[in-house]
């Protein structure tokens, strides 16, 4: 008995990690920018090598665009992006975004500020360490994640 417990047990986070998996990896992303920016270009390849799928609207209002979607002045990068409701601001690597779909916080979006080097888009000498931001939440704004180069 303890056995076919087991194997129902088993099979069922199989089945609910596969079900995760499948959300995330289908999830669309909207990314807007300027035209002339190479590193959203980049940053948007990183998502889609991770088998996300991202669309580009490109705008010469990247300040309305931050405004339009609450994203604090101190949060700034140079693309945002939506992603089943959450904004994600600036080189957010994919494993935080994937991260955010699992757990699903009550925030607004994350944001990594700045264009570090290092990050996904940013490639580069002299990677630097920095940090990815959750911010809009009830508790306001928190490190989600620090990354190391």
């Amino acid at each position: 008995m303890q056995r076919i417990i087991l194997g129902l047990a088993v099979a069922f986070l199989a089945i609910a990690g596969f079900i995760v998996y499948s959300s995330v990896a289908s999830s669309d992303v909207k990314m807007y920018s300027s035209p002339t920016c190479n590193c959203c270009d980049l940053w948007a390849n990183h998502l889609e090598a991770e088998g996300l799928s991202v669309t580009t609207e490109h705008t010469s209002n990247m300040a309305g665009v931050k405004r339009e979607h609450g994203i604090p002045y101190d949060m700034g990068s140079c693309h945002t992006a939506i992603v089943d409701g959450y904004i994600i601001e600036g080189h957010v690597p994919v494993e935080q975004i994937k991260r955010l779909l699992e757990e699903r916080p009550d925030i607004r979006g994350l944001a990594v500020p700045g264009m570090p080097i290092g990050s996904p888009g940013m490639e580069g000498p002299n990677p630097e360490a920095y940090d990815v931001i959750a911010f809009g939440g009830a508790d306001g704004s928190y490190v989600f994640d620090h990354i190391e180069p």
